[in-house]
């Protein structure tokens, strides 16, 4: 399928961050139908995201009934978070590009 090539491809190319990310933390429960596209995002994603970003920290937080979501932080100690609840994993992975490219 050549669009699932080029999301792929795009996925892969767009998982390089600026510096004024300081820290991703992805909170998600181990059981939860919600948080079903964030374990898989970790299973597919994680590795190849650490690897573009060798010194971000990206911190992944497993508590039994959490809602899942996502926290950026930035340069002179901002925050943002969005909710991940009931995402694929492309979807989760989109989520995480846009909050990469803002400033909080």
């Amino acid at each position: 399928n050549p669009n699932h090539c080029a999301k792929m491809a795009g996925v892969r190319a767009a998982a390089k961050f600026g510096s004024h990310l300081k820290e991703l933390r992805l909170h998600l429960c181990q059981k939860s139908a919600e948080s079903a596209g964030v374990r898989e995002f970790v299973m597919k994603h994680y590795r190849s995201v650490k690897n573009s970003n060798p010194n971000l920290p990206i911190l992944i937080r497993e508590c039994s009934g959490v809602q899942p979501k996502i926290y950026a932080r930035y340069e002179f100690g901002k925050e943002s978070h969005a909710s991940l609840s009931g995402l694929s994993a492309d979807q989760v992975m989109t989520t995480i590009q846009q909050m990469a490219q803002k400033t909080a």
